[in-house]
């Protein structure tokens, strides 16, 4: 993120669009402020513009960074522009053929799936070169003009590249490029994802092409909007980047949003003294879950729908429960919840839209955990009537009353999102014991404590603006970049030297973008890693880079902990990395006031034998101990305090929960 102008006033804008809301945090350097408004699906900035005006903030002495929601929708909902996927000859199904993975083990009738690229788009040329990087067969004028007249024919808006070994060399890559129209979105395989496997490479030039017209175009209209104010874009591994190269690497943004609430509880969790989290991010319409230790982990093993994402991407695991997630009664008769969601239109029951099926929020509400007139602070009033309505179908078939069927969907939903918790850390060799449950989003405060006992936790933590936690940070991340390039051979064969050599060419690499950002390339880190595996194997593990012998060493000892065996076989070597980052914002959180407020009221909440106090967060003081049953609420979210649980306040406001 570019500095500004030291001379004028200077502020700070996170804002994160998520499906069901748009969360704004502004930072004045000394104040925070926290807003919510409605998403607008069909025009994301519509809702960003709504925010601002209500803030009542202008552009002037502005710093905008966003999470954008419109490269993950447009690939889900499969809205992606019309694009031409150009390769070698033999070789245009290999996106239909993908790793011949099955959906469905046991069905011998699967539904077919529509290939990624229809065939009539995908256009071959006689050119190869080998995987030593020896020619095998020549570009030539044919293929010139083979290609100019499909284009033209079938009308693209976009076009991607990608041969055979264009990580060794992309110089036919670059010069189909130079050959068409300016017009045309073009997305070249060694520019995205400068590494092997074909079908992996050949997906990710392909999803950057189809959806980039796209996202491109929506960067720009809400650069023009909110200029003079630069916009920054939330990137998939954690790091910023200006949104007028985010146009041109649309499939980096796919997890956007998500990376952004990472980012935030990685700080949040620091300031608190926490270094081993596991995240649980709750919002209206699905559940990320994540585990941070030290640092955030990055994969390029993602997904997004059906397909693989091998560019860099926080390495979490997400879910279809939220608060807007829809329970149903199955055909054999069993209660479901999710991964079907109500959305922002027309949301929950509850919100008086329209919506009539029931919800995670309806159930919550009708349990009392959820107060009618303490939604968004006051601004929105839920409409308690509407939830028992949508409930008591539930309630009918189950033969319970309406509160039991609440319970049961909250209870569904809880399972739901424990064993995403116990995926990406009891599956990893790694015991939740002994971490922090840190709980953001909307509706995570509401199930925190039940979900930390389900795991065995006993210390958990809701932020503070847990609520709004992707778009606050967003504020805290900074400017940065990921490069990767294939380099394959047996560990101990390689040369050391020539390997720092590479390793620190993919760090020039970004430092030059980074310096066409503003960034001082003096305030950079380059953080080096290696792909490894066993010779034989097919999957990898990331280490960072600390020379061979120490690096190899540490392998063993990753995969030990990873599959519970080392292997006595040569180690190899299959990608370079290099994550690249400027100096952090120097985002602060404000401290509480030292004398907190007693409750505000006395409610009901189902399942509890008395009246359950009623706390206002922004009333609560640092130190300040409570014990449940109660219920503390916010601006932008309700946590729900269980017997058997306690809160402290801390010094900035994070409410810290252990188990008594």
């Amino acid at each position: 993120m570019k500095k500004p102008d030291s001379r004028q006033p200077c502020k700070w804008l996170g804002i994160d669009t998520g499906g069901t809301f748009t969360d704004f945090v502004l930072y004045d350097g000394e104040t925070l402020r926290i807003h919510k408004v409605l998403s607008t699906p069909q025009a994301p900035e519509r809702a960003i513009l709504q925010g601002m005006e209500e803030l009542g903030v202008s552009t002037d002495g502005l710093q905008v960074v966003h999470g954008s929601t419109v490269a993950t929708n447009a690939v889900l909902e499969r809205k992606g522009v019309r694009t031409v996927y150009i390769t070698n000859k033999g070789l245009g199904d290999v996106l239909t053929i993908g790793r011949q993975a099955r959906r469905e083990l046991y069905n011998l009738q699967p539904q077919p799936r529509p290939p990624p690229v229809p065939p009539e788009l995908c256009l071959e040329v006689d050119a190869r070169i080998a995987a030593d990087g020896g020619r095998v067969s020549e570009l030539g004028e044919n293929d010139r003009e083979m290609l100019l007249e499909r284009i033209a024919a079938l009308k693209p808006q976009a076009v991607a590249i990608n041969l055979l070994f264009s990580f060794v060399d992309d110089t036919d890559e670059r010069t189909i490029e130079s050959w068409l129209p300016d017009s045309l979105f073009v997305s070249r395989s060694s520019g995205v994802l400068s590494e092997y496997r074909e079908y992996e490479r050949g997906i990710a030039t392909w999803l950057n092409a189809w959806i980039g017209p796209l996202v491109a175009g929506y960067l720009e209209r809400l650069n023009a909007r909110l200029a003079p104010a630069p916009v920054a874009v939330m990137q998939s591994a954690g790091g910023t980047v200006s949104a007028a190269r985010a146009g041109r690497k649309a499939v980096q943004l796919l997890l956007s949003g998500p990376a952004g609430g990472l980012m935030g509880a990685r700080y949040v969790g620091r300031q608190a003294g926490f270094e081993q989290l596991l995240t649980f991010d709750m919002g209206g319409t699905s559940t990320d879950v994540a585990l941070v230790e030290g640092e955030i982990r990055l994969t390029s093993e993602g997904h997004i729908g059906p397909w693989p994402v091998a560019v860099p991407m926080v390495d979490m695991h997400t879910i279809g429960a939220g608060g807007g997630s829809i329970a149903c009664i199955d055909s054999g008769g069993l209660l479901q919840v999710g991964p079907e969601s109500a959305g922002a239109d027309p949301g929950p029951a509850c919100y008086g839209r329209g919506g009539k099926r029931p919800t995670v929020s309806d159930a919550n509400l009708v349990l009392g955990r959820l107060q009618a007139d303490a939604f968004l602070g006051g601004a929105m009033t839920l409409d308690s009537q509407a939830a028992a309505a949508a409930l008591r179908p539930v309630a009918e078939a189950m033969d319970v009353s309406i509160e039991a069927a609440a319970l049961g969907v909250v209870e569904i939903a809880n399972e739901h999102m424990a064993q995403a918790l116990r995926i990406i850390s009891v599956q990893r060799g790694v015991d939740p014991c002994n971490h922090v449950l840190v709980s953001f989003g909307g509706a995570g405060g509401l199930h925190v404590c039940a979900l930390a006992e389900a795991l065995g936790m006993s210390r958990a933590m809701v932020p503070v603006h847990a609520g709004v936690l992707s778009a606050l940070g967003m504020l805290t991340a900074p400017c940065a970049r990921q490069l990767s390039r294939t380099v394959s051979g047996l560990l101990d064969q390689l040369d050391e030297t020539e390997l720092e050599q590479q390793l620190q060419a993919l760090a020039g690499n970004g430092r030059d973008e980074l310096r066409a950002e503003g960034v001082d390339a003096h305030e950079t880190e380059a953080r080096f890693s290696l792909d490894l595996r066993y010779r034989g194997q097919s999957s990898t593990l990331n280490l960072a880079w600390q020379g061979k012998a120490v690096t190899q060493e540490a392998f063993h000892t990753a995969h030990e902990q990873r599959y519970g065996h080392r292997l006595e076989i040569p180690v190899e070597l299959v990608n370079l990395r290099c994550g690249l980052h400027g100096k952090p914002p120097g985002i602060k959180l404000p401290a509480v006031a030292d004398a907190g407020q007693g409750p505000s009221r006395a409610v009901r909440v189902a399942g509890c034998a008395g009246q359950v106090s009623l706390w206002e967060r922004a009333e609560m003081g640092e130190g300040q101990e409570i014990k449940g049953p109660a219920l503390i609420i916010e601006t932008v979210a309700t946590t729900w305090l269980p017997e058997g649980w306690s809160c402290r306040v801390d010094a900035v406001g994070n409410l810290l929960l252990e188990k008594l």
